[in-house]
């Protein structure tokens, strides 16, 4: 069995429960062991970072997470000016790192502190605390919003302003459950819809005019 990509952020809730286990284990105490080990497994799980393929289309935009498509809309943007936006819902069960929907500059992330409702509501990505991260591309500009959730309460970016990223490059992730916007320009060609499964640095969700 091949070893599990793990994101680095992962490895203390995976190890600590799991070096309790053993201890208990050593100790005879298996009853008390079992919840701190389903707890790390759970983990691990949790924070898997598989390898990925990313796709070579030519004015293609990826989809910055894996999960399930809430809407798709149009809202008017401070860094993409008029967009349209597909808002995409992660379930704990999902894959949580973030990939750059576009090769470009990191121009902006901007951290705004908020509450943790339900990230699927629509009114999540006003209220919720999230990070909003902006993005120069050869071609287009791109804004990623990650969105924190009822249960995700750490949101992870790991990039800053002047930083380059690839298509399809990891960039953050956000911790059990949440949500995360990719506002492209208005004209872009969008290719999925509400409902729609896409995986993060795989699908194309759109294509720039």
């Amino acid at each position: 069995m091949g070893r599990i990509p793990v994101a680095r952020e992962g490895w203390p809730f995976i190890v600590v429960p799991a070096a309790i286990a053993a201890g208990l284990a050593l100790l005879g105490r298996r009853a008390l062991a079992a919840p701190f080990a389903a707890a790390s497994l759970a983990a691990l799980g949790f924070f898997r970072d598989p390898e990925r393929e990313i796709p070579a289309v030519a004015g293609g935009v990826l989809a910055p997470a894996d999960g399930r498509v809430l809407a798709v809309d149009e809202v008017e943007d401070a860094f993409v000016g008029p967009a349209v936006r597909a808002a995409i819902f992660l379930s704990p069960l999902d894959v949580h790192v973030n990939r750059a929907p576009i090769a470009g500059l990191v121009v902006g992330a901007a951290w705004t502190p908020g509450r943790f409702v339900a990230a699927y509501r629509e009114d999540s990505a006003e209220l919720n605390e999230r990070c909003t991260l902006c993005l120069q591309g050869e071609r287009a500009r791109v804004t990623v919003v990650q969105i924190a959730g009822v249960l995700a309460r750490r949101i992870v970016c790991r990039v800053a302003p002047g930083d380059k990223l690839a298509a399809g490059e990891r960039f953050g992730m956000i911790r059990f459950g949440s949500r995360t916007d990719c506002l492209m320009p208005r004209g872009t060609r969008v290719t999925v819809r509400a409902g729609d499964r896409v995986t993060g640095g795989v699908t194309v969700i759109g294509m720039l005019g």
